[in-house]
């Protein structure tokens, strides 16, 4: 370990961890290093990739449908609710009765975490669109269907990725219980303790919050190339307008 590193105490013995293979706390094969923690960060993204997915496949279409028909703003808001305060860990446990454990119990537990924001999101970003937009799409002859696919999807896209935005930060940090159903992903150096040390548990801890970072950061602006050019402006005017000081009565321009 080079001297800087060394400096850094517990910190300095994660980053050495995640950039060489130590020795194993019970005296087995070695672990830690790129490759191990590549293998581990490969699973980890497949578990929160299929998760999302899955959630954007139900929550994004029932949302529309939801939004469209001005409709089921207490369903979707209940949905939302419930999807936060059940843990899941306890969903894990549930799945692993009905699933075994695997990879589709973890992919199913992490998807109902997911669904939630994305919904809300998707409801009221299509419950914001100006009603008069649609009467005027309407009146040029869209049908229903139409309508949701070429105005108020677009229009709530900003909205929608604030919701995916939130859900695969979300699934990212929760898919360290993944271990728990036979999954290996990042949490298992923080579940097992024992093979990979307090070094370990720390390595595995910085790199899920860089991944989770790295996603924060490149949906926001993912969120901001989907959000049409006179939304931004209109955005822009907002906070101009916001923190631009009132003249006082009188006062000279």
């Amino acid at each position: 370990m080079s001297l800087p590193v060394a400096a850094l105490g517990l910190f300095g013995d994660a980053i050495d961890f995640i950039l060489h293979a130590q020795p194993s706390q019970t005296g087995g094969p070695a672990v830690g290093g790129p490759g191990d923690f590549a293998r581990m960060t490969w699973t980890h993204l497949q578990v929160v990739a299929a998760s999302v997915a899955l959630a954007t496949l139900v929550a994004v279409p029932l949302g529309l449908v939801l939004g469209h028909k001005r409709k089921g703003g207490f369903v979707a808001i209940s949905v939302s609710n419930v999807g936060r305060a059940v843990p899941s860990l306890a969903l894990i446990a549930v799945f692993i009765a009905f699933l075994g454990v695997g990879f589709v119990n973890v992919t199913v537990a992490l998807a109902l975490l997911a669904i939630p924001p994305i919904l809300t999101n998707v409801y009221v970003g299509v419950t914001q669109v100006d009603r008069e937009v649609i009467d005027a799409a309407v009146g040029q002859g869209l049908t229903g269907s139409q309508v949701m696919r070429q105005i108020e999807l677009p229009l709530a896209m900003p909205l929608i990725f604030g919701g995916l935005r939130t859900s695969v930060v979300n699934v990212i940090a929760t898919a360290t219980i993944a271990p728990i159903a036979g999954v290996v992903t990042l949490g298992d150096p923080i579940f097992s303790t024992n093979v990979y040390g307090d070094a370990g548990k720390l390595a595995a801890a910085i790199v899920v919050a860089v991944l989770a970072i790295v996603a924060e950061v490149g949906l926001a602006a993912a969120q901001r190339a989907v959000t049409p050019l006179p939304l931004r402006s209109d955005r822009r005017m907002s906070r101009r307008a916001r923190f631009t000081p009132t003249l006082r009565k009188g006062a000279t321009t």
